[in-house]
């Protein structure tokens, strides 16, 4: 069972992701598809980017973890799946999956569970995913993976996460790198991973209120010639959105109503970055922002302005990257934006 569900899940996270550390697009030499720009846009001037606390700070984890022992666990009287994770230290979905149940998890005093043994880090408040992923030098998307956890990936208190590293690579008497500098530079997000590893464990998700009914059609967020297709650009790179040109400062609107998951600076390739969720599986994201208009938990309506256009990231001219994400794939924005300068 837990191979077919690896091999399931595996093949969704590969499907999403953006390739790690690299270039994920390039600029097309020649603009296409020109959108007429229906009025002058007020241009701001440009200020530096103000970003929000990391999401990956390593301040906010106590790194705990600990080696179990696969063994086995006679269940008591008043026993749940989630208590026997607690009292063994290894995680709740490691135990159902080796025992072959299914939520919601039937159990009955005497029953004989398999423990599986691993390296498991118990989740403390505050910590978010891709903070608990950098502290140990893994990889978020195989925590989710080997974990099989599912949207909208909240970690509670005192969840005990199985982390894909061997024991021998991490021990709580070893460093990881000498400095947190060299931890930092040697640590790559990709906007999958703010996505799915973002939420703070103990605290509400800021997109949990959002209508389930959302259509997937989006108004243009910026009115200018498109520089980058959606799609393959040869050389094995991809571009996973559309580049939008504009004058430096131009304002960026939300391309319909959400909730800010995300506003910040952590992805080079990006620079400026803001991910709204719209609801019902549906993420927009805007990047290359030389400023950013709004913060992580904002309500956002369709036409409000967000950020302002820049040459952040990997970029040589004023452009905005965006991106529409449904399911956490990636599709072509121009399948689902309305008619030209915005109007739907």
């Amino acid at each position: 069972m837990r191979t077919r569900l690896i091999a399931i899940i595996s093949t969704l996270l590969l499907s999403a992701c953006i390739p790690r550390g690299g270039d994920d697009y390039r600029l097309a030499t020649a603009a296409v598809a020109p959108a007429e720009v229906a009025s002058e846009p007020q241009i701001v001037p440009e200020q530096a980017i103000v970003a929000e606390t990391p999401s990956w700070s390593p301040a906010s984890v106590q790194r705990n973890a600990r080696q179990v022992a696969t063994t086995s666990y006679v269940v008591q009287s008043g026993d749940s799946l989630f208590a026997i994770a607690s009292k063994t230290g290894a995680g709740a979905t490691a135990i159902a999956d080796a025992n072959n149940l299914q939520a919601p998890y039937p159990i009955r005093p005497g029953d004989r569970l398999q423990i599986p043994g691993g390296l498991y880090h118990r989740v403390s408040a505050g910590e978010t995913g891709i903070a608990i992923a950098r502290a140990y030098r893994a990889v978020w998307a195989d925590i989710v993976m080997i974990n099989a956890l599912q949207p909208p990936y909240t970690l509670q208190v005192g969840q005990n996460l199985l982390l894909p590293t061997e024991p021998a690579a991490i021990g709580n008497d070893r460093p990881l790198m000498p400095d947190p500098e060299s931890r930092a530079a040697a640590f790559t997000l990709n906007i999958d991973d703010i996505v799915t590893g973002g939420n703070a464990a103990g605290a509400p998700v800021v997109a949990a209120s959002l209508s389930t009914n959302f259509a997937g059609r989006f108004a243009w967020p910026l009115n200018g010639n498109i520089v980058g297709r959606f799609g393959a650009q040869g050389g094995g790179r991809v571009n996973d959105g559309v580049n939008i040109a504009g004058q430096s400062g131009a304002p960026v609107k939300a391309a319909a109503p959400g909730v800010v998951v995300y506003s910040g600076n952590e992805i080079g390739v990006f620079g400026g970055l803001v991910l709204i969720d719209h609801g019902a599986g549906w993420i927009t994201a805007y990047g290359h922002l030389g400023r950013l208009d709004v913060t992580k938990g904002d309500r956002v309506s369709v036409g409000q302005q967000i950020g302002g256009v820049g040459e952040t990231g990997y970029v040589t001219q004023p452009q905005l990257h965006f991106q529409v994400r449904k399911d956490r794939r990636v599709v072509n924005p121009l399948n689902y934006l309305g008619p030209a300068n915005g109007k739907t």
